[in-house]
């Protein structure tokens, strides 16, 4: 499987976090923004942003003198030995339904794996419910914000060979059911631009989605809104790229 991917803006923020992380983690005593600033390279106002960010995860803490340590959740990925699993599907838990509340709508983290879809965690609530899963999603990539985010990360022959494996079924009176139209649509797609699904997949849910990827593997973070707050739609899809450095960098500790 060939990627046509460029690394996201959330991948570059996850990839300054991680290094940001690796510095503070090194003094062990605790060490100042200005140092830190100083030795990883970063401006004063993306360090900043990035600190902020990792004191919210709890990756850092600040201490009395003002300089940063390791946090507690830091620690405790690890230090949790055979249940770091575990530990990482917690913490990214955590972070998804933080993630959750801030947008206003059940998020998704789905991986293209083996050269199928899979949903690996979600967060949803009585006040964002999740969209109802009424045709197996592995099937539906062409009608789904999550299928095409992942195959619009995909080389050309790949989105064949996955089109040609699944039918392209008419879910719903906007499905589009031309493999032609939507691989035209795939290719034209700008990277940095979220896929929708306006009630392709499901009458009444309308859904976003951005990648998450790094490296060979593909993955997107998404959401779904009850189709009465869709004028909400590409705010939250704004709000969600915006989100995504945290849950990469759960995904990469």
């Amino acid at each position: 499987m060939a990627l046509m991917h460029e690394p996201t803006a959330p991948y570059h923020s996850a990839q300054d976090a991680l290094r940001v992380l690796e510095t503070v983690a090194r003094h062990t005593t605790g060490v100042t923004d200005t140092q830190l600033a100083r030795l990883t390279g970063l401006s004063p106002e993306r360090l900043t942003t990035l600190l902020r960010m990792l004191r919210r995860e709890g990756y850092v803490e600040q201490v009395t003198d003002g300089a940063y340590v390791t946090g507690e959740a830091l620690t405790r990925l690890g230090s949790a030995g055979v249940d770091r699993e575990q530990a990482v599907r917690e913490r990214l838990q955590q972070t998804l339904d933080r993630l959750r509340d801030s947008v206003g709508a059940a998020v998704y983290i789905s991986r293209y794996v083996d050269g199928e879809i899979n949903i690996t965690q979600y967060a949803d609530s009585p006040a964002t419910p999740a969209v109802h899963e009424w045709v197996d999603f592995r099937y539906s990539a062409h009608a789904t914000a999550i299928g095409k985010s992942l195959l619009g990360q995909l080389d050309h022959n790949s989105r064949r060979d996955h089109l040609s494996r699944h039918k392209m079924a008419r879910l719903t009176s906007r499905t589009i059911t031309s493999d032609k139209l939507l691989l035209s649509r795939l290719e034209s797609q700008p990277p940095t631009v979220p896929h929708l699904d306006l009630q392709e997949y499901a009458v009444g849910t309308v859904c976003a989605a951005v990648p998450i990827t790094a490296g060979s593997s593909v993955g997107c973070l998404a959401l779904s809104l009850p189709v009465e707050h869709a004028h909400r739609l590409r705010q939250a899809a704004d709000r969600l790229n915006r989100g995504a450095a945290p849950v990469l960098l759960s995904l990469a500790i």
